[in-house]
């Protein structure tokens, strides 16, 4: 995120406060007072409540600010014609995030309550499990879509934490290969790396649970000729031959 107030020019009162807060945050100082953020923005204590309410009201909309810059169109790269490569790139480009934000991204990943999934990183897993589906649609998945994000996403923020942990000059970014290639290999069928990474090995044709879960991720995106009992009935038995 750009938390430089002195490129803020003519921003708003708001803009300011999020830009301050943001400032503080991923230097570090995660206890900042209302009355530093308030002086690095150059607003009184008043104009703060009237926008976000109070402290937390403001650090929840430093996040959701910054994450959604994050997982935003204009934001991210461009899909290609390969599911499979995006994963990777997806991967990646969520801990060189991590790393270039670690403060702002161990409040977000670090700070989890019991029970409570965190809904300003939503988007994200909801993006995720699209491409997965894509990836399902081809006959390239073993297990379901939301099933292969949970995992996936499980992995790749567990390696950034632990990567955002290690001193800065001893940060071996191999470990985040290693652990994306295997976690890859958990959900994916077929060739995962080299030339026509993503598609099925010549003559292994798909399984019965790959092949079922391609026909639940086609018939998700088009349902149209069944009645609802035909459909449910049909993702019943679908969910069943997957799962096998």
């Amino acid at each position: 995120m750009d938390t430089d107030l002195r490129a803020a020019g003519g921003a708003s009162a708001r803009d300011r406060l999020l830009l301050a807060a943001a400032q503080l945050l991923e230097s570090g100082d995660r206890s900042f007072s209302t009355r530093a953020v308030c002086d690095l923005a150059g607003v009184k204590a008043p104009t703060l409540y009237h926008h976000f309410g109070n402290k937390q009201g403001l650090v929840d909309a430093v996040l959701l600010h910054g994450f959604t810059q994050y997982v935003s169109p204009s934001g991210s790269p461009e899909a290609s014609s390969d599911p499979v490569r995006d994963l990777r790139h997806g991967w990646d480009r969520h801990v060189e995030f991590g790393l270039d934000h670690p403060s702002f991204y161990t409040l977000l990943y670090g700070g989890v309550e019991p029970g409570r999934p965190c809904t300003v990183t939503a988007p994200a897993t909801d993006m995720l499990v699209r491409l997965l589906d894509e990836v399902a649609r081809r006959g390239l998945l073993r297990v379901p879509p939301a099933e292969a994000a949970a995992q996936i996403l499980a992995a790749n923020v567990g390696v950034t934490l632990s990567l955002i942990a290690q001193p800065e000059g001893e940060r071996d970014l191999r470990l985040s290969e290693r652990v994306r290639e295997a976690a890859l290999a958990g959900v994916l069928a077929g060739v995962l790396t080299g030339p026509g990474e993503g598609r099925a090995p010549e003559g292994d044709g798909p399984t019965r649970a790959t092949a079922a879960i391609a026909l639940a991720a086609a018939v998700e995106r088009d349902g149209s000729g069944l009645t609802p009992g035909e459909s449910l009935l049909l993702r019943e038995l679908l969910a069943r031959l997957g799962g096998a």
